[in-house]
């Protein structure tokens, strides 16, 4: 098997679209209740940066995964910390990707500068919650019934892990 990790380019657009669609219409790993276009996903493709960056895991040449670093909130304060996101194609489930695309992006973002990275994980979740907490990403909040999808109301708990203590104000 052929694989590899890299950095995403506008041609990977249909296949990560096609991934994240498949989870807006099955499940709660997303919040968003109708699938994207192209467009959406282009818009959100070219919305990323060189500090902010999209990776794809391929298999023969195939994006199977994604991973992606997000400005978390647009107030410069908030700029030494970054969301991810992590999309696996159903079908490559339980190989370890997820794990290997997370571990790039806390590399990223040490290299890009980073302080902290955050994630909101639905709670029902459970796969991903605990990727998180292996991976020494600590549950700072969970938020009751604050999405609503296949008619139920649904609980997110966010993650942070801290990448590096700031000693700036010493």
């Amino acid at each position: 098997m052929d694989t590899s990790l890299r950095l995403a380019n506008e041609s990977d657009v249909d296949a990560i679209s096609e991934i994240y669609n498949h989870y807006v219409l099955s499940s709660t790993c997303t919040f968003h209740l109708d699938p994207e276009t192209r467009d959406d996903r282009l818009a959100w493709f070219r919305a990323h940066d060189d500090r902010h960056p999209v990776t794809v895991y391929c298999d023969d040449g195939t994006v199977v995964a994604w991973a992606s670093l997000t400005q978390w909130h647009p107030r410069p304060a908030y700029s030494g910390t970054a969301e991810i996101s992590v999309y696996i194609d159903h079908r490559w489930h339980r190989r370890g990707i997820g794990r290997k695309l997370v571990m790039d992006l806390i590399q990223r973002a040490k290299a890009l500068g980073f302080h902290v990275l955050i994630g909101g994980v639905c709670t029902e979740q459970q796969a991903s919650m605990a990727l998180h907490h292996s991976l020494g990403f600590v549950e700072v909040a969970r938020f009751t019934e604050v999405g609503r999808k296949f008619d139920r109301w649904l609980d997110v708990a966010y993650f942070q892990l801290t990448l590096g203590k700031d000693d700036s104000r010493s």
